[in-house]
């Protein structure tokens, strides 16, 4: 049987957060995802932090870091907390934060597995040594195909493109057990090119590959619209990807055009109270769609701990008082997750036997 990376029901299996959720308490979060910094060292003009077609990010400062002693209180208490995994990922881009691999270090030490979202051009020196020695996975996002045109999307010089696969092949050939991954996220303009840059990748020692649609609005009909005219495109190149499937590499098949959908039917988020987002503001939000936004901000950590502010009457009230049919009619990518979870945690007690 083949061991999924990318699943919706992970969060079934942790039967102490859903026992807490049925009984009304708040569980510490399972994962948290931490934005160390907003400064990034490529500008891609899809990036949702940094367009007005899309609500994300909209009150995000680029200079905004977590400074070295807040991270470090961070990492003590979510080793106290007992949470089982970080992921770092932007805002910025997070490996260039100055703190990275150390804060990567204590979170190890301390038995919380790791992962990063990354563009790949800083994959090098001590920040890939803390990833090799305690990574479970790297996702790295790449969108041109060839120099020119990756140049292109990130306004960087032609040879970045190579860079960035220079540095997945010298990680990829460590032999770490830290799973490399990458991610298209697919236009109009690399529509074309998905089995291109799928061997490029699966030469370079990337084990999967996922491609996804670029969200270019805030609502399903706009985005459905817009990849309308690409789509079987796409579809296309997919399957031919696909032949590149072997023990060592898998296309992970997310796009979804003519299908999105943004409705939410359902009044709660208990997939926040499994993950939570810290910011570079030292802010807590919701989660990485609703980032940098005001309707997504549950708190502040500047003046107190995260442990303290976690478990405050503060938070549990905003939690609370969420409600994705009302505020969250934009892409989630806890979506599949909150359905399953809602659906979960309304079961009858008494009926559970009757299978």
């Amino acid at each position: 049987m083949q061991n999924a990376i990318y699943s919706s029901l992970k969060a079934m299996h942790y039967h102490g957060s859903l026992d807490a959720m049925q009984a009304g308490d708040l569980p510490p979060p399972v994962h948290v995802r931490i934005k160390p910094t907003n400064v990034c060292n490529h500008a891609c003009y899809f990036c949702a932090y940094r367009t007005d077609d899309v609500s994300l990010g909209e009150d995000m400062v680029v200079r905004d870091r977590i400074p070295k002693a807040k991270m470090a209180e961070i990492v003590d208490d979510l080793l106290a907390m007992g949470v089982k995994a970080v992921t770092f990922s932007g805002g910025g881009e997070p490996l260039i934060y100055p703190y990275f691999a150390e804060t990567v270090d204590r979170l190890a030490a301390g038995g919380i597995k790791i992962a990063s979202l990354t563009n790949g051009a800083r994959l090098k020196g001590k920040v890939a040594d803390a990833l090799a020695a305690h990574g479970t996975w790297l996702r790295v996002s790449i969108d041109g195909w060839d120099g020119p045109s990756y140049a292109k999307y990130r306004s960087v010089g032609e040879d970045a493109f190579e860079e960035v696969i220079e540095n997945l092949t010298a990680f990829s050939a460590r032999g770490s057990d830290c799973v490399v991954g990458g991610s298209i996220i697919v236009d109009d303009r690399n529509a074309p090119h998905i089995v291109e840059l799928c061997k490029r990748l699966k030469d370079a020692g990337v084990a999967h590959t996922k491609i996804s649609p670029c969200i270019i609005a805030n609502t399903g009909e706009e985005n459905n619209l817009y990849h309308d005219g690409f789509k079987d495109v796409v579809r296309a190149q997919i399957e031919e990807a696909k032949s590149l499937d072997d023990a060592n590499f898998h296309v992970v098949n997310h796009y979804h055009s003519m299908e999105i959908d943004f409705s939410k039917p359902y009044d709660s988020c208990p997939f926040a109270q499994m993950l939570t987002v810290i910011g570079a503001d030292c802010k807590i939000y919701t989660c990485q769609d609703k980032a940098y936004t005001a309707s997504g901000t549950l708190g502040d950590i500047s003046g107190q701990s995260f442990r303290e502010f976690w478990y405050s009457d503060e938070n549990r009230k905003n939690l609370a008082a969420i409600n994705p049919n009302q505020n969250c009619q934009h892409h989630c990518v806890a979506d599949a997750k909150n359905r399953l979870l809602t659906d979960y945690l309304s079961l009858a007690p008494d009926h559970l036997a009757f299978i």
